[in-house]
């Protein structure tokens, strides 16, 4: 049996999310302004600030007078715009990502994904890049009740009997996901992450490519 087991985020970890997260935002909230459900500028800064959590819970932040039923439509409005941009080709992965797979790969790891992206806006992703030829399954926070990043890792280490793993990622959810499942955390210091949180990871990697050399020390 294969044990050795390695868990990335996509959002700000594998996928430069930033790259469209703006164009998709304002498009969105450009429909609300001439909707007359928003004024003023787009809260991009704000998004920022609390990029890596759910998108419901995103909503609940930066439209918290609007009620579920606008939030919702919001939401599939903000995904659709995302697809395009991904499609369009003005997404991007972060250097050495592709490299650093097909490494791991070679080197018999098993790879996930595990991410808080809905199963739409992922899949899109890894078929756009190809991912699939690395990755054995992608999994989205969409497919949990909880909402719990510990949860969705906790479904990827009961279904494969993972006994011991990685897992890599740029926020406080992955590093608490990996602690909560008894995994070694590794923290990407890339745009969306914040050295308060990293702090708590086992290890930090200013560079996908570092990932591959902070593996030996787990063996």
């Amino acid at each position: 049996m294969n044990s050795k087991h390695i868990i990335f985020d996509m959002d700000g970890t594998l996928f430069q999310t930033d790259k469209i997260l703006e164009l998709a935002l304002d498009d969105t909230f450009d429909d609300l302004r001439l909707r007359g459900l928003w004024e003023g500028d787009t809260p991009i800064e704000q998004y920022r600030s609390i990029m890596g959590v759910p998108l419901p819970k995103v909503w609940e932040a930066l439209l918290p007078n609007q009620p579920e039923s606008i939030r919702h439509e919001v939401d599939q409005m903000f995904l659709e715009k995302l697809l395009d941009n991904i499609r369009a080709g003005r997404g991007a992965l972060y250097p050495n990502v592709v490299e650093t797979l097909s490494r791991l790969k070679e080197q018999g790891y098993s790879i996930f994904i595990a991410s808080n992206g809905l199963v739409d806006y992922l899949n899109t992703i890894v078929d756009f890049f190809q991912l699939d030829r690395f990755i054995t399954e992608v999994f989205s926070i969409e497919q949990i009740s909880s909402l719990d990043k510990a949860d969705l890792v906790r479904e990827i280490v009961l279904k494969y009997d993972i006994q011991s793993g990685v897992v890599v990622g740029d926020r406080l959810s992955d590093i608490k996901a990996a602690k909560a499942n008894g995994l070694y955390s590794v923290g990407c210091r890339f745009d969306f992450a914040e050295e308060e949180e990293l702090t708590q990871a086992d290890v930090v990697v200013d560079d996908m490519m570092d990932v591959l050399k902070k593996l030996p020390e787990l063996q």
